[in-house]
């Protein structure tokens, strides 16, 4: 049976919660015949990273996928590239704020995700679920996830496909945000996750389609 480890971030920034890890709770323990591992994570520059890249150790998983907060999004956003680069607006859940500087010390400037992120998003738009490839994944916590685990990937697991996954705010977090505020409720976030999965073991290759920024 194939394994794929699932992270989620803990509340940050003086949030009571946090609708990466509670969608990824709400995951079956199975997809396709595949094992889903859940794991929640620090919202701390290198505790958060690290506690995955120690868990692809313990169980050598087929997959990693990311899972982390982006309010002000509407869509699921598989994330394209992470950078080698932070810049904190706020501080992390132990009080660090890095600023313009490398994550990893001589490391490349950037390392591309290895997971489907085209054909993930077109698996949850074909099932209801808004998505969108990103092709900035920030330079706070969540783009250090991405970073620190494709390096380790690249270079130490490069039998292992990985990735990250940006979710909206979950609707109980708007009460009292500005009108228009963008939220989705965490079964719908859940159910993009296990979409993306599906679309995970579908798919060896990305698919092609038409899309990116223009701005």
């Amino acid at each position: 049976m194939k394994k794929i480890l699932v992270t989620g971030f803990d509340p940050f920034g003086g949030a009571t919660i946090n609708p990466a890890y509670e969608a990824v709770k709400l995951l079956p323990d199975t997809i396709k015949n595949c094992e889903i591992i859940k794991l929640e994570v620090p919202t701390v520059f290198g505790k958060g990273p690290q506690k995955t890249v120690d868990a692809i150790k313990e169980y050598q998983p087929d997959f990693v996928l990311c899972i982390g907060q982006a309010g002000g999004r509407s869509h699921l956003t598989p994330e394209f590239v992470g950078i080698n680069y932070v810049q904190a607006r706020i501080p992390d859940n132990e009080g660090n704020q890095p600023m313009n500087q490398p994550l990893i010390e001589g490391a490349p400037q950037a390392y591309f995700a290895t997971l489907p992120v085209h054909a993930m998003v077109k698996k949850m738009n074909d099932n209801g679920i808004p998505a969108v490839v990103s092709f900035t994944a920030g330079t706070y916590v969540c783009n250090a996830m991405l970073y620190c685990v494709m390096h380790a990937i690249y270079t130490e697991y490069p039998q292992i496909k990985g990735g990250f996954m940006h979710v909206p705010y979950a609707i109980e977090q708007v009460t009292g945000m500005p009108e228009g505020t963008p939220s989705m409720n965490l079964q719908d976030i859940a159910h993009g996750i296990e979409l993306s999965i599906e679309a995970i073991l579908e798919n060896n290759e990305d698919i092609q389609t038409v899309g990116g920024q223009t701005h």
